[in-house]
């Protein structure tokens, strides 16, 4: 792998940007406003950082999508989140990376370095009550992954995920997914056959309809909500 100060070197993508974009874009969260970062271009499916690389920046994703996730022994791939415009990730308490990370599509991503922020953090309560919401944010979403593939069975969890991309992704009702149903898969710990399956029963039911091969119409929002109570 290439070294990534070297990797961003080489990209005659990269620029440096205000760490809040402008109107229509992410904002950064409350007290990481105004910091010098790097805006970085990734291909779909271009790694962004590896499991065990040094964990050196903080980053954002200003377009597209990125997953986050872990390759275990015998192969399978363990995806551990998607994160969407404007959400943080790569936050880590260690020296180096416990997850590798991906553009699902192509993707703007916003980085800054880690050790400017401890700094600022050390100086600024803003810094760093933000930086603890991040972290906060990171524990609260693993545990819900935890307890969504440890206590739903294999319907529960496509509606969940369903359910929360409508609230991350939806607009004028039509939910576009940026990742394949395989991905969706390896997030929910579910084979491909399943969560075609599951999709399809729900469709069969009315609860939702398709717009294409990733628009999805969720027409029975309260319905669903139930499903997974």
């Amino acid at each position: 792998m290439l070294d990534m100060a070297n990797s961003f070197q080489d990209r005659g993508a990269q620029r440096f940007v205000p760490l809040n974009p402008s109107a229509g874009e992410p904002s950064a969260p409350r007290g990481l406003g105004g910091l010098a970062a790097k805006e970085v271009s990734y291909d779909r499916d271009e790694e962004i950082y590896g499991e065990g690389e040094p964990s050196e920046y903080l980053y954002c994703v200003r377009r597209g999508a990125v997953r986050t996730f872990k390759l275990l022994r015998d192969g399978r791939r363990q995806i551990d989140a998607f994160h969407l415009p404007g959400e943080y990730f790569g936050l880590s308490a260690s020296e180096t990376h416990r997850l590798s990370a991906e553009a699902v599509i192509d993707a703007k991503v916003v980085i800054v370095k880690r050790r400017a922020l401890e700094t600022r953090a050390m100086q600024e309560a803003d810094i760093a009550c933000a930086m603890w919401r991040l972290a906060a944010d990171d524990l609260r979403n693993a545990q819900d992954h935890m307890l969504l593939l440890g206590r739903k069975n294999a319907l529960e969890r496509v509606v969940a995920f369903l359910l929360d991309m409508d609230r991350r992704l939806s607009v004028a009702g039509v939910m576009a997914l940026p990742m394949c149903r395989r991905d969706i898969g390896d997030y929910l710990g579910l084979t491909l056959e399943t969560v075609s399956r599951s999709l399809s029963a729900l469709a069969e039911k009315g609860a939702l309809s398709f717009n294409g091969s990733r628009q999805i119409i969720l027409n029975n929002r309260a319905r669903l909500q139930a499903m997974t109570e």
